[in-house]
């Protein structure tokens, strides 16, 4: 069963959809969230229909400022304001009826990879984590996407950026995929050229290159983190997500794909789905 939902989070309604199995609960529940730009029509129901196949409860939603839940400036990824709702989409979970509030799993993918570790780390509620092809470093990960030549320039955009803020014009834009590159390849691959918005504000740059999650991997044990990487990413970079498994404590476990970014939404959907599938079995269901 498929319910749209919506809940407040740190004052914005959020959009989402609430999946439950078939029997009698109280049910585990796993909360999954997107990544940098994208809305929870581009795959994310998919792997909540795995889960929710296996006995597991799945909160869904969309970030604020995109798709249909609210918040301003439109198209702005504000990664610590993406972690308070994360740990709100939580308390909205743990007091549905027929869900269990002790058995609680996390599911962050890209941008929210990061957002998992760092929610896996702060919220002892969380029971286990999985992380998926996640930012760990977004100062490292910018500069490898603006390339050394442009970054000056990059930053003398996100500083006539805030003086326009300041004058109160509106926020400048940019997007995020081009034809040619990974992640238009992917919209298109998926064929959701007509529901990806391919906007962000400018800010939300400047913020991903403060936004640091995999600091906090050492400190998500005890709670059990599953990392499901991609060996060949280049756009949240496979080496510094290795150095981060390294740096956590047990239990843990690493599964590494073949491909890109993109294929565990694509060719390697299955494999990325069914180990995570089986991680939150193992940690959730008696």
């Amino acid at each position: 069963m498929r319910q749209d939902i919506t809940f407040e989070a740190n004052g914005v309604e959020l959009a989402g959809a609430l999946l439950r199995p078939s029997g009698v609960g109280p049910h585990p529940l796993v909360v999954l969230s997107h990544g940098f730009s994208a809305v929870m029509a581009m795959g994310l129901l998919d792997y909540a229909a795995v889960f929710q196949a296996a006995g597991l409860a799945c909160l869904v939603y969309e970030h604020r400022n995109f798709g249909a839940s609210g918040g301003a400036p439109r198209h702005e990824s504000d990664p610590w304001q993406q972690v308070a709702d994360m740990r709100d989409a939580i308390s909205y979970g743990r007091g549905l009826p027929g869900i269990d509030p002790a058995r609680i799993g996390l599911w962050g993918t890209s941008y929210a990879g990061g957002h998992a570790l760092a929610v896996a780390a702060l919220d002892r509620r969380v029971r286990c984590v999985v992380s998926q092809v996640p930012l760990v470093d977004g100062y490292a990960t910018l500069r490898g996407w603006i390339g050394e030549t442009n970054w000056d320039a990059m930053q003398q955009r996100f500083a006539d950026d805030r003086d326009a803020r300041y004058r109160g014009e509106a926020p400048r834009t940019t997007k995020p995929a081009r034809p040619g590159d990974q992640t238009w390849d992917w919209v298109v691959a998926i064929g959701a050229q007509e529901i990806y918005p391919n906007c962000i504000t400018q800010r939300s740059l400047e913020l991903l290159a403060a936004y640091e999650p995999g600091r906090f991997v050492a400190r998500i044990a005890p709670t059990p983190l599953l990392m499901i990487l991609a060996d060949d990413d280049t756009q949240t970079p496979y080496a510094g997500q290795v150095d981060a498994f390294a740096r956590a404590g047990e239990p843990k476990k690493c599964v590494s794909i073949a491909g890109g970014h993109y294929d565990p939404y694509t060719t390697s959907f299955e494999t990325a789905a069914g180990v995570a599938r089986d991680w939150f079995v193992t940690h959730l269901v008696p």
